[in-house]
């Protein structure tokens, strides 16, 4: 008898899984080279097969074609890349972004009109932005319609942004670029269908299975410090006698993150490049030493009124040094690295003035260049680098002052500056905590992942408390108190806020400078953010210290406390069995149940201007029908029995017959308060 095998079955089988892994690697997009679109995917199955008798067989079955879909696909790469840092003032920043066809077929990319498809942070602007930079490039940037642009299945262009960093654009801030806007599939924010958005990027073709797709990239670059000139200037305390000789010691430090350059003074190579300093000879002195001058040091006879890089320069010191209105003294004719100073150089003047009751004054100017090729400068006497303007056409007190160009520097009696700092609690800069003003403390609580957890267990969702606290300068000078946080929470984030953003100083390194005149107070805020997963009911501690800029050994701390919550409640509950039914504290119907609940502030005393945690309008509410309670029909209340050891029973109800809820409304409970609030209940 013939043997029948049912082939057309297996070769259906067959067909149908081939069918599905076609479509199946069609939709894959990522990381795998994709079929073209228009394949013919060919399927034709054989079988062989014997009748038992020693006779074999063998067939096929019909073909079946498979044409491969268009499916379209698009990516912008970097996704959350950081460029190397740039400066403000900087210009020819480039961003390259790579945007690929992952599709299986030919498609266009829309780049929109007037520059749409980007987005520029505040503090750039785009000068230029092109596809394919390398080769002929494409603006996408003033483009006045939208640019299509052609790429085979699996290729790639570039597309090449250009910024200048704005000239008030902020250290410490990132300045982030798009390109295309697609926010939903993080974190590569790629190939998602095209939604007609402000500045998408997009497939064009209408014939792919899966539409239109849009992708973005986006790109970082960190604004940091440029060079930072600053100019020091000592001379001695005085007083000085007249006739003798004034030695002036001068410097020239870089406090940036990037190098000071030396620069050519005049532009034509008269004098060589190097950093700069431009002292003018005071009024009532003239120029002593010359021999002992450092080396390459140039001279002028300009009036003053004059700007030193407008004025008349020699290497050769005048004859006449009466007649020497100005010296000039490269102080470095290499770069100065970041945080590095120049050595000292002196010069000498001979006081020649007869009215001893005029100060001789004194005020030098510094010059160099930035990374950028900016000619940058700073005055001495104020302490910040940058800020000269390069026209010293009045002196300096030796004794230092206000840089005011104008009058010059008005302090003529040199006065012993003493320096000190309060820091403390919200309008209480001198608060005291339980030893001294550097644990005082101001307690906070978060109101977040606290809800339903019982003490021991851990909170449920992070929270976030502001506080305000008070520095005061104590000192009989003007001064700058630098904000750390020595001490933080695990976990958390604390952040300080400097009157324009919120400056993150977890690590304990980063800080915010709050300047404060002699005697005045200054409010400033620092915001906790503590993880979940911290148990409840318990304080952590951040210590911010405030340490003066004049004299670092002045310091003073506070203690800004966040607790996860600060009333706690522990119930007991004991049996007295009066019923002659089983033992004395058997729960037998008839016994007695006796609840206390021990409601606690757990938060730390305050006192000495510290800020405790007041807890108000606390009600404990005893319901026994509410789960898992139970006890409001397994038990019948004692009437009379309810008390608070605080309140007593005024505030108390629901002691009555046939009562399941009972409140008792504490009201105010101070830090470190306690009480018990108790009731009876009889078994049924």
């Amino acid at each position: 008898m013939m043997k029948t095998i049912n082939y057309s079955l297996r070769i259906k089988t067959v067909l149908h899984a081939a069918l599905a892994v076609a479509i199946l690697f069609a939709f894959t997009l990522q990381g795998f080279a994709q079929t073209a679109a228009g394949t013919d995917i060919k399927n034709q199955a054989s079988a062989t097969y014997d009748d038992g008798s020693g006779n074999n067989y063998s067939t096929v079955s019909n073909e079946v074609v498979v044409t491969v879909a268009k499916v379209a696909g698009l990516t912008i790469t970097p996704d959350a890349q950081t460029n190397s840092s740039v400066v403000a003032g900087q210009t020819g920043v480039t961003m390259d972004f790579l945007v690929t066809n992952t599709g299986n077929f030919t498609d266009q990319v829309r780049f929109l009109a007037n520059g749409g498809s980007l987005q520029i942070p505040t503090g750039a602007t785009a000068t230029a932005a092109v596809i394919d930079p390398t080769g002929t490039p494409v603006d996408i940037l003033t483009n006045g319609s939208s640019v299509l642009h052609s790429l085979a299945a699996g290729a790639s262009v570039t597309v090449r942004v250009t910024l200048s960093i704005s000239a008030s654009a902020t250290a410490g801030s990132t300045l982030q670029v798009f390109l295309g806007d697609q926010t939903t599939l993080t974190p590569t924010f790629d190939n998602d269908a095209a939604d007609s958005s402000a500045s998408e990027v997009n497939t064009v073709s209408t014939g792919a299975v899966n539409g239109s797709r849009e992708a973005r990239g986006d790109i970082s670059v960190a604004v940091e410090n440029d060079a930072q000139i600053r100019v020091n200037l000592t001379a001695p305390a005085g007083p000085v006698t007249i006739g003798s000789d004034i030695t002036y010691t001068t410097s020239v430090c870089n406090d940036g993150a990037r190098d000071l350059d030396p620069f050519d003074p005049d532009g034509v190579g008269s004098m060589p490049s190097a950093v700069w300093v431009f002292a003018p000879i005071p009024a009532g002195t003239v120029l002593t030493n010359v021999a002992g001058l450092p080396a390459g040091t140039f001279f002028s006879t300009t009036a003053l009124t004059t700007a030193p890089l407008s004025a008349t320069w020699t290497a050769t010191a005048p004859g006449t040094l009466s007649t020497v209105t100005r010296i000039a003294i490269p102080v470095s004719s290499t770069t100065i690295a970041p945080g590095n100073c120049t050595g000292n150089f002196t010069f000498d003047v001979t006081i020649t003035a007869a009215d001893a009751n005029t100060p001789i004054y004194e005020i030098v100017d510094a010059f160099g260049a930035n990374s950028i090729g900016t000619t940058i400068t700073d005055q001495s006497g104020d302490n910040t680098p940058n800020e000269g303007d390069g026209n010293a056409n009045f002196d300096e007190p030796i004794f230092g002052g206000t840089d005011d160009p104008t009058q010059g520097f008005q302090l003529p009696t040199l006065l012993t500056k003493a320096y000190g700092v309060l820091n403390g609690t919200n309008g209480n800069a001198g608060a005291t905590g339980p030893t001294d003003n550097n644990d005082d403390f101001t307690n906070l609580s978060v109101n977040t992942g606290i809800a339903g957890v019982a003490p021991g267990d851990v909170t449920t969702a992070s929270g976030t408390v502001t506080f305000t606290n008070t520095l005061q300068n104590t000192g009989n000078a003007d001064d700058t108190f630098r904000l750390t946080t020595p001490t933080v929470p695990a976990g958390s984030t604390v952040e300080i806020f400097d009157g324009v953003s919120w400056i993150d100083v977890t690590n304990g390194t980063n800080f915010v400078d709050f300047a404060v005149a002699v005697g005045a107070t200054a409010n400033y805020q620092v915001r906790v953010t503590l993880p979940a997963g911290l148990t409840v009911l318990t304080g952590y501690d951040t210590v911010v210290r405030a340490t003066s800029q004049n004299d670092n050994t002045k310091t003073n701390d506070t203690i800004d406390r966040v607790y996860t919550g600060f009333i706690r409640l522990d119930k007991t509950a004991t049996v007295a069995n009066a019923t002659g039914v089983g033992g004395a504290t058997d729960a037998v119907p008839g016994a007695v149940i006796t609840y206390v609940i021990t409601y606690t502030n757990v938060s730390e005393a305050s006192g000495g201007g510290s800020l405790g945690l007041t807890a108000n309008n606390l009600v404990i509410t005893e319901n026994g029908s509410t789960a898992p309670n139970n006890w409001g029909a397994t038990t019948d209340q004692v009437v009379g029995s309810a008390v608070d050891s605080i309140t007593g029973t005024s505030n108390i109800t629901g002691d009555s017959i046939g009562s399941s809820v009972l409140t008792d409304t504490v009201g105010t409970l101070a830090p470190g308060g306690t009480g018990t609030f108790t009731f009876k209940r009889t078994i049924k």
